[in-house]
């Protein structure tokens, strides 16, 4: 080592056991080369002062290979690092190159060898002139290698090809070293301009050109009522650079190398956006199966850097800090979202996300003035309620039937004047028309999002985007690689063993077919069913718990009175408790339902979690309410035959205004329940758990730390404490089930919109923040709509449309009311229809062990009454339904069959009168793509005619021709290209 020519390393295929300590600075073995080696450059290496042109890839035998190496630059976390360096945390070593993409992994180097193999440290060339540092010739030789350190050796050889195999991909690569006897490393990329435009022009991204237009809003009474709206709303909007022009937008198209005459590039670096240079390098990785070395450990982290820090003290401002100081503070709650910059910063993906939670939280708006409206209105007008009055009215002397065995007694009905009386809150005609007022106002905002997401796709250019390529899962191919092992093909294996680290679609015949998938669908079906089971098992616990508990309360004197206010109460915060309990349950259970299923994609693998999710946590939070809703009080029997649970326990029944009330208060208890202690204390409690436990592990870790560089962490060190992101799907899950909870059982609980919006205003800025300040950053992805979710939400709307004809009809008493009025009133009023509601007993009937012990009723007893629609003792059939009965009990069905096919032709209509493209849209559209045949005419008869002047063909002339045919940008740009740094425009949402 001595000598002054380099040294080569030959690179051999395997993991050998037995290496020498240099070997952890050499090349990574490239995957197409039996044999391949790094020039490793001795002590007087003319290349020390900076130079650039050695060629670090000469093979052994002399023979030409790439030029390249695995790291561009390796930096010593204990060398001093200039100000200027410090202060740029988004680049690389030299402050010119931008960070694109981090890895992160955790190193752990042999303790004991690590003194003896690297006690100093020497300069080392690299492929573009940086210097770092290489161990000190002439250490020991040969060292013995445990499980543990086979493992380590392992994956650094797996990081070392798979950087390699980045940098023949063009990417440009820095890290440190790895100088402690264990930490983290993080790789920093760097796409050059020749990667970002090759991948841009083959992804089809879509950039702005030169070109800009007017975009002209509608003229006459339109245009008036949107410039006075836009000038009161002026307050509202968030201060940020995408507000300024909304009326010019730029055409864009594909990127084109051939074309680049068409876009205004004043600057390379800064053409593509952090969010298209982060896209293209993640793809880049993708295809490289990072995702594989994740799953397997190589790597512990793949992350795109944030903007700088979001509350930074000095004055330079950035995406993110501007994200947070505009839209990420609950100060800021009462301002429109920057839904352009969101885009911008996040991607389409989360930008469309947030575009609908505003919209959804804005058109709750109207549906919660109207249900305040309802709710006042049952309360004006509850002391003009014919039946509560009756029912009130101590001298009427309902004397009603026990409502247990033994220790209850009979009592008057006007007890029950208080739950009667609120009863008549929510049981009004106006709910009703509350009801059908929200079925129409689901069906509008699904049509108004259809609109908003046409009108988001033209300004964002997702008209006319192709899907991306979807690639394998790791696990999918760890099963494919399964079965080709199972079939005991020698070719196979020996495919196995050659591809171990490449990634792709697989061949036909290596596709996992229906019979290899049929023990996951088979486990998925059962475990389901488990589920559902489960759920419907501790709904019925609950029940018994109910019927127990006020079995124990009615035997005490002191606790009679009040048996039914303690039972429900109790029995819906157990109903919370184990809703938020099995909702934690049922995600963990779904995702892994999802995985033993092995689907091919991440779209299809997300899909398919979100059906499993979205049916198990419907199942869990809706169970409870359905049941009081439509079966409690119906199984109940009459006196002298009621239907027990066990033995003595007779099965609840509603109260005496009926079970609506009861309803609404399990409604707006677990709806509470759920947005409070979920939603909120879950969202901000747990993250900053998570991470207080993440930096007492940091702290509590072995390993050196450097002073100076905890002073001053990198932007790449910040984000890595940061939680990573785990995608959408808890986001949209909750605001679905809460979707649900405002449509499904409106026609009982008017105010669940008052507390959706209320919630929600806090869950935008909650969301924000969590995304500014919490989560890294996640990778932009392009889409055009929001998938599946939107399909779940048109079943919720339709659904609802039934759940609350039967609400209506057969939980609240307005179907018998009108039946009465119409039918059986002798004046046309209510007068009497707490009467006609209640039938007669002879308590001389009562079997034997079930009448009242020690009756403290004033008065003897011979008929008690009790709430059914049964033919009196006296009668030729007594105690068998009566014909009132089944007359409400068909006017109920006739009831839902209208109410339903009301609502949804009114639905339709609504549908068809409301065009899912608006007509400005569509009209710009096609404007759009006149002015891009014009602006590409013009630009080939400009190019054209400049080619062919003969001044041009001098020298310098000639010079300027090639660079416009060849595609650079021109030194002197138009006023009107310059006019593209604006960027894009934003849209109130």
């Amino acid at each position: 080592m001595a000598s002054e020519g380099p040294e080569y390393i030959p690179l051999l295929p395997g993991s050998p056991r037995r290496l020498s300590p240099q070997a952890g600075s050499r090349g990574g073995q490239g995957p197409k080369h039996a044999q391949q080696c790094l020039k490793m450059p001795g002590p007087g290496a003319p290349g020390l002062q900076g130079g650039s042109n050695g060629d670090p890839g000469q093979p052994c035998g002399g023979e030409s290979t790439r030029s390249s190496s695995v790291i561009n630059n390796y930096l010593d976390a204990n060398e001093p690092v200039s100000l200027e360096a410090r202060l740029s945390r988004m680049h690389f070593h030299d402050s010119q190159r931008k960070v694109d993409y981090v890895l992160a992994y955790h190193y752990r180097k042999r303790g004991a060898h690590l003194a003896q193999g690297f006690p100093g440290h020497s300069l080392a060339i690299v492929s573009n002139g940086e210097t770092g540092k290489e161990p000190h010739a002439g250490d020991p030789g040969d060292i013995e290698l445990g499980p543990l350190d086979a493992l380590e050796e392992e994956r650094k050889e797996q990081r070392e090809e798979f950087e390699h195999n980045l940098m023949e991909a063009g990417l440009e690569l820095e890290k440190d070293l790895e100088n402690k006897s264990q930490g983290s490393i993080f790789v920093r990329i760097h796409a050059p301009w020749q990667v970002l435009a090759r991948e841009a022009e083959f992804l089809k991204i879509k950039v702005p050109t030169k070109k800009m237009y007017e975009i002209k809003a509608g003229g006459g009474i339109a245009k008036k009522f949107s410039a006075a709206l836009q000038k009161l709303s002026s307050p509202l909007q968030p201060r940020v650079p995408e507000h300024s022009n909304n009326k010019m937008k730029n055409l864009s198209y594909p990127f084109s190398r051939e074309k680049m005459y068409l876009y205004n590039i004043q600057e390379k670096d800064t053409f593509f956006d952090n969010a298209t240079r982060s896209r293209i390098v993640r793809v880049k990785l993708r295809n490289a199966c990072i995702n594989s070395l994740i799953a397997n450990n190589i790597y512990e982290a793949a992350y795109p850097l944030h903007d700088g820090e979001y509350d930074s003290p000095e004055d330079d401002m950035n995406d993110r800090k501007l994200l947070y100081q505009e839209w990420a503070r609950y100060g800021v709650f009462y301002k429109f979202q920057p839904i352009d910059l969101i885009r911008k910063y996040f991607g389409e993906k989360i930008g469309l996300y947030f575009a609908w939670l505003g919209l959804y939280t804005s058109f709750l708006i109207p549906s919660s003035v109207i249900g305040v409206i309802v709710f006042l209105y049952g309360c004006a007008t509850i002391e003009e309620d014919i039946p509560s009055r009756e029912m009130c009215d101590q001298q009427n002397a309902f004397t009603m039937c026990p409502l247990c065995d033994k220790s209850c007694d009979y009592w008057n009905l006007s007890s029950a004047c208080g739950t009667a009386r609120a009863s008549h809150l929510f049981d009004n005609p106006a709910t009703v028309f509350f009801s059908i007022f929200m079925a129409l106002w689901a069906t509008m905002f699904l049509e108004n999002w259809k609109r908003l997401q046409m009108r988001l796709g033209y300004f964002w250019d997702l008209t006319g985007i192709e899907e991306e390529e979807e690639h394998s899962r790791p696990e999918y191919e760890t099963k494919v690689r399964e079965k080709m092992l199972k079939e005991s093909n020698k070719s196979a294996v020996q495919k196995l063993e050659t591809n171990t680290t490449e990634c792709g679609d697989e061949d036909d015949e290596d596709k996992l077919t229906w019979k290899d998938r049929f023990p996951g669908y088979l486990m998925n079906f059962a475990s389901i069913l488990f589920m559902i089971a489960l759920t419907f098992s501790i709904v019925f616990g609950v029940i018994v718990y109910r019927i127990t508990t006020a079995a124990a309360l009615s035997l005490n004197k002191a606790t009679r009175s009040n048996v039914r206010v303690t039972v429900t109460a109790t029995a819906v915060i157990i109903n919370l408790v184990v809703i938020l309990i099995l909702d934690e349950i049922y995600g963990a259970v779904a995702k892994w339902l999802t995985k033993i299923e092995v689907p091919k994609t991440e779209q299809t693998f997300e899909e398919r979690l979100i059906l499993k999710a979205f049916l198990l946590k419907f199942v869990n939070a809706y169970s409870p309410i359905f049941y009081v809703a439509f079966f409690k009080g119906r199984f109940v029997g009459r006196p002298g035959s009621y239907v027990y649970v066990f033995d003595g326990y007779r099965m609840e029944e509603c109260a005496p205004g009926g079970c609506l009330m009861e309803l609404c208060i399990q409604l707006s208890i677990i709806m509470l329940g759920k947005q409070l202690i979920q939603n909120n204390i879950f969202e901000i409690g747990v993250p900053k758990l998570k991470k207080l436990f993440r930096k007492l592990k940091d702290e509590t870790e072995a390993g050196e730390t450097d002073s100076a560089h905890s002073k001053h962490p990198e932007q790449w060190d910040l984000d890595y404490s940061l939680e990573p992101y785990t995608g959408l799907t808890p986001e949209y899950m909750e605001m679905i089930i809460q979707f649900g909870f405002v449509t499904l059982f409106v026609a009982s609980f008017p105010l669940a919109p008052v507390f959706a919006l209320l919630n929600n205003v806090i869950e935008v800025r909650l969301d924000a923040k969590k995304f500014v300040t919490e989560l890294r950053r996640p990778d932009a992805v392009r889409t055009k709509d929001i998938g599946i979710w939107f399909d779940i939400l048109s079943g919720i709307g339709k659904f609802s449309v039934i759940s609350n004809a039967f609400v209506i009809a057969i939980t609240s008493d307005f179907i018998p009311r009108l039946v009465y009025q119409y039918s059986y009133s002798h004046n046309g009023t209510l007068h009497g229809f707490v009467n006609h509601t209640l039938s007669f007993f002879n308590v001389s009937q009562l079997k034997e062990g079930t009448q009242p012990e020690n009756s403290q009723f004033d008065q003897e007893v011979q008929f008690c009454r009790f709430k059914d629609y049964r033919e009196p003792p006296w009668a030729p059939n007594p105690y068998e339904f009566s014909k009132q009965y089944w007359f409400i009990l068909s006017a109920r069905l006739a009831f839902v069959i209208i109410f339903q096919n009301l609502v949804m032709f009114l639905s339709v209509l609504v549908d068809w009168m409301i065009p899912d493209i608006p007509t400005d849209i569509s009209d710009q559209i096609k404007k759009e793509k006149s002015l891009l045949v014009d602006f590409f005419l013009k630009e080939e008869h400009e190019k054209l005619k400049l080619m062919d002047e003969p001044s041009l063909r001098s020298p310098g002339g000639g010079d300027r021709s090639r660079s416009r045919a060849a595609g650079s940008a021109p030194s002197g740009q138009s006023q009107l290209g310059s006019m593209i740094s604006s960027g894009s425009q934003h849209t109130n949402v």
